[in-house]
């Protein structure tokens, strides 16, 4: 059962229950109270259609209100757009009523980040288009939706992708509403100690401002800004070393009594900066990091965040994520995801077979690099993302031979690539075509020898994009459904357990102690049934290793 949602004013709304072709099976009810009447419906397990889970469910969450299934509208029309290489559309409600109805198609507005009010002058977030009825948009946009997958190749896949896209957006809207358990005062104590006392008024604190005083002394006393990657290319200059730039690598290279604190001041100022005290002031309340996930927010399918940097935690602020007393954090990552990925795509039963032990790179190295992981995995990582240079050549010559099938697979969709073709991922992810620009530089090649330089590079470019997402894309089709998975099975079976954080292949709940183990066995449960729901009955293993802390740190 289908049930169409659209709330307004304070907790109020209307909906309507739906067919499985998106047609009307009853009346429109009208409520007061929708938490309570979506709480009601709920125990008849349907599937809700709204607009967006960004914009409805937080509040059902606030007022107490899980529900188990949903059809993310955005999410379905951008999935589809994409599908139909139709990438850089709009894909809101409103976008999508008006392209039904044939008129101008409104720009999307997006989700409102979550700490941001409405002002007197902010435009309408998803304006429809006349006199629309919202009610109404929802189940007419889901409608054709459904009529469009219908007549879209393997649309079972695509069924699929939309309903685990929809799950990863409830389990991303719960993840903000529970939290991160984050203790500041970790926190402060770690930023304390590497950086020195909490600074005033914008100063640098006094691990900085020493660093900054020790680089300025290793060129000669004249001043030099580290912040300023010119003023570093600067003063190297006037030191006689030429540098093209200030990167931490380029500067590894560099003999110079400047490099070590410079090298130092880099790690730490970028710690202050995206993680210090300011970061903790806005993003850590009562004891929880909040951040606003954006589910499918890359190209390939991978989450993003609007602000807080929440996929980017710092390893040494990985202590300040503490379980709550009486609690643990169950961490869990699938190893090497991307290589058990390509093979389950490939159907390589060779490079099936090495992805049965844990450590798929050894087992690798001892089948095809005498033993040797550093060369199994440049190999491998090369197949993937389309590296050449150094010894990445010759030991990709290694593993075509050894496994043909798995690097013939990336090679296709690379070859896909330089021709400007669109390649999808398991379940249907469709990649972008190449801009016009590009098109215009490759299709030119004979004006001359720059000319032809520049579109043979263009074309490799591109062909390194397509290669690496058929199999980026096809992980993240079966995050998303180990996500769904995963938190239905938690519901039924540690109610009291939630789903914090997730990042590419990595998971984190937070559950009472006496739950851990069910936590454990059902991660375990949840990643044998994304990998059958995505790849069927393939022989490649994706094992989810889980193990209860206390604390994120403890977890590698």
């Amino acid at each position: 059962m289908f049930i169409a949602l659209v709330p307004h004013a304070e907790n109020a709304g209307r909906l309507r229950p739906l067919s499985d072709a998106g047609v009307p099976t009853g009346p429109v009810v009208e409520t007061s109270d929708l938490a309570a009447t979506v709480a009601e419906w709920e125990r008849r397990g349907p599937r809700w259609v709204w607009a967006s889970t960004a914009e409805v469910y937080p509040d059902l969450l606030a007022r107490g209100v899980r529900v188990e299934r949903c059809l993310d509208l955005w999410h379905v029309e951008s999935l589809l757009l994409s599908y139909q290489g139709r990438h850089r559309e709009p894909r809101g409600l409103g976008a999508a009523l008006a392209r039904l109805r044939g008129l101008p198609v409104p720009e999307d507005q997006g989700p409102r980040r979550r700490e941001s009010q409405p002002t007197l002058f902010e435009p309408e977030r998803d304006p429809l288009p006349g006199d629309a009825d919202p009610l109404e948009a929802v189940i007419a946009v889901h409608a054709e939706q459904q009529r469009v997958l219908a007549t879209l190749a393997h649309a079972d896949r695509l069924r699929l992708l939309c309903a685990a896209e929809s799950a990863s957006a409830l389990a991303a809207a719960e993840m903000t509403f529970h939290g991160l358990p984050w203790r500041e005062d970790v926190h402060d104590r770690l930023l304390t100690d590497l950086l020195g006392p909490r600074p005033v008024n914008g100063a640098r604190p006094a691990k900085l401002a020493d660093l900054a005083d020790r680089i300025t002394a290793a060129f000669g006393g004249k001043a030099v800004n580290p912040d300023a990657p010119g003023s570093i290319v600067r003063a190297f200059g006037r030191e006689g070393i030429d540098v093209p730039s200030a990167r931490a690598w380029v500067l590894k290279k560099v003999d110079h009594p400047a490099v070590a604190p410079l090298l130092e001041y880099k790690e730490l100022a970028r710690l202050w900066v995206a993680h210090g005290w300011s970061w903790l002031d806005q993003w850590v309340s009562q004891g929880r990091f909040r951040p606003d996930y954006v589910v499918g927010g890359v190209v390939s399918g991978r989450w993003a965040t609007r602000g807080g940097a929440a996929l980017q935690i710092p390893r040494t602020l990985r202590r300040a994520v503490v379980a709550d007393p009486g609690w643990l954090l169950v961490a869990a990552d699938a190893s090497q995801l991307e290589p058990r990925v390509l093979a389950a795509l490939s159907g390589d039963r060779r490079l099936a077979e090495v992805s049965g032990d844990d450590d798929l790179y050894t087992t690798l190295a001892a089948d095809a690099f005498d033993g040797d992981r550093g060369r199994a995995k440049i190999a491998m990582l090369s197949a993937m993302y389309g590296g050449t240079s150094g010894e990445a050549g010759p030991l990709l010559a290694v593993l075509r031979r050894r496994f043909p099938e798995a690097v013939g697979y990336v090679e296709a969709a690379a070859v896909a690539g330089e021709q400007g073709r669109m390649v999808r991922s398991q379940l249907g992810r469709t990649s972008p075509t190449p801009s016009e620009a590009w098109h215009a530089l490759t299709g030119n090649p004979d004006d001359g020898e720059d000319a032809a330089r520049q579109s043979r590079r263009a074309a490799r470019d591109w062909g390194r994009f397509t290669r690496n997402f058929v199999v980026q894309a096809s992980a993240a089709d079966w995050t998303a459904a180990l996500l769904g998975a995963l938190r239905r099975r938690l519901h039924r079976t540690a109610p009291g357990a939630h789903l914090v954080f997730f990042q590419h292949d990595e998971v984190l709940v937070h559950t009472p102690a006496s739950s851990a183990d069910a936590v454990c066995a059902e991660i375990t449960a949840a990643g044998v049934e994304a990998s059958t729901l995505v790849f069927g009955a393939t022989p490649v293993r994706f094992p989810l290793h889980a193990v209860p802390v206390e604390s994120y740190a403890d977890a590698k």
